[in-house]
């Protein structure tokens, strides 16, 4: 499996993907937002785009699938229950189905609720997995539920999901929000020494050669799953008074998201 992660430089700061069979050349666009700059990387490495996988169904990331088709003939392949929702649907996709790209290309489809109700991510059937997650998961960050998601399915996605995945599994947002999202660590959490310094490491980095974390990482630096932080908990209680001594971890994690929204 070859990945080739494109980054477009626009105001939404989008990720696009290509993932290519290295036998047969035949590649997967993820969200092709820029269509321009994915048919041109396409070109370049001599691979043909036969699939589009949109993760949900926002315009940021289905807004280049009409150009690609149009150049390449793709098939559109999206949650089965966006099919009202994104044009030219060509392939309903639920949990557990199998993406095949080429040959050597195999991505499972995992049903993934929280930032809209028809988002799906996919793990690689790879040695080290590799997850496209849209904008359910970022690095440092979990996706907003403002147009069409719920906070608390999110939670059970990251809980009951994204959580069981190996600690290996390498992360590869639909945005790039690293820096502001380590900061919104650091300001609930501001012990976090691992988040600190790669906070020190990333800043002024150039998206264009982006880091790529692991969920071990994650695990150490990105607030929403650092649920039981007692650093989190107690300045959480600061913000909201009438919270419980001990909340559980789905309240916890519903009101980061809560004020991460005007954060």
């Amino acid at each position: 499996m070859i990945v080739k992660q494109i980054w477009t430089a626009n105001a939404y700061r989008n990720f696009n993907y290509l993932i290519a069979c290295s036998e047969t050349g035949e590649a997967l666009a993820i969200d092709p937002l820029d269509h321009e700059k994915c048919l041109k990387a396409a070109k370049d490495e001599g691979w043909e785009i036969t699939k589009i996988l949109n993760t949900h169904e926002h315009r940021d990331h289905t807004g280049g699938n009409d150009a690609v088709v149009g150049k390449t003939g793709a098939t559109i392949l999206a949650h089965r229950n966006a099919k009202d929702k994104i044009a030219d649907m060509g392939r309903g996709l639920g949990a557990g189905d199998v993406v095949k790209v080429g040959k050597t290309v195999e991505l499972e489809v995992l049903d993934t609720p929280g930032h809209t109700m028809c988002h799906v991510c996919l793990k690689s059937h790879t040695d080290q997995p590799a997850l496209f997650c849209g904008d359910t998961l970022f690095n440092a960050g979990a996706g907003n539920c403002h147009n069409g998601g719920h906070p608390e399915e999110l939670y059970r996605t990251f809980d009951q999901q994204l959580a069981k995945l190996p600690q290996s599994t390498l992360i590869y947002p639909g945005h790039d929000y690293v820096e502001n999202n380590l900061r919104f660590t650091l300001d609930r959490e501001p012990d976090n020494a691992d988040a600190r310094e790669l906070l020190d490491k990333l800043a002024g980095q150039d998206p264009s050669n982006a880091y790529v974390s692991t969920l071990e990482v994650e695990e150490r630096i990105n607030t929403f799953f650092r649920l039981s932080s007692p650093t989190i908990v107690a300045r959480l209680r600061e913000a909201f008074p009438d919270m419980p001594e001990k909340p559980d971890q789905r309240a916890v994690f519903v009101k980061l998201r809560e004020l991460r929204n005007s954060w």
